[in-house]
């Protein structure tokens, strides 16, 4: 409670909980103004040893103890049920030249790993080469959210560049921090 003042009484709370007016483009230009970090997430299709991945900006930490990550996955995605069948994946956060793989990542229907180096994490997923950091986990849970899956991770191995500066995601546009 905020010192002086009340809580207000829940008597408006919904009837219906998730019906909603908001209109999607409206809730995507809001959340906009929100400043996020850009990940690859990758992992080896279990059936081919092939690497596949794709492009998360919900990337989050959970818990410390014990070591928990999480990311969003859109329902729709082709690469997400290949993936989440493999034993270790890896959430790949791009440095601030690393836009084109960004968009790569989140490009259908195209080899997305077609060009770029990588190498293997300590528990065999795809490290993207020049990332500012890396966190390799297996998926401890995943929870049905809306049209998106939140998926955990449970932290194996994490390494990251002292001096490396992530690509950001602004208002529909990439950038960096400035100092």
């Amino acid at each position: 409670m905020i010192a002086g003042r009340r809580r207000p009484e829940r008597e408006d709370r919904l009837v219906n909980p998730s019906a909603s007016t908001v209109e999607p483009d409206h809730f995507r230009h809001v959340l906009g103004h929100f400043a996020t970090g850009v990940t690859a997430v990758t992992a080896l299709d279990p059936a081919s040893n092939r690497p596949v991945g794709l492009t998360v900006n919900s990337f989050a930490s959970v818990s410390l103890r014990p070591p928990l990550v999480s990311f969003c996955v859109g329902r729709g995605s082709g690469s997400w049920p290949i993936m989440r069948t493999a034993d270790r994946l890896c959430v790949n956060i791009l440095g601030v030249e690393q836009q084109a793989v960004c968009e790569r990542m989140a490009t259908a229907r195209v080899d997305r790993f077609r060009g770029l180096d990588w190498e293997l994490s300590p528990g065999g997923a795809p490290v993207l080469a020049g990332v500012v950091a890396w966190v390799e986990g297996a998926v401890e849970a995943e929870h049905d959210a809306g049209d998106h899956v939140i998926v955990v991770l449970r932290v194996h191995h994490l390494h990251g560049r002292p001096d490396g500066q992530p690509l950001l995601f602004l208002r529909g546009r990439y950038g960096r921090f400035a100092h």
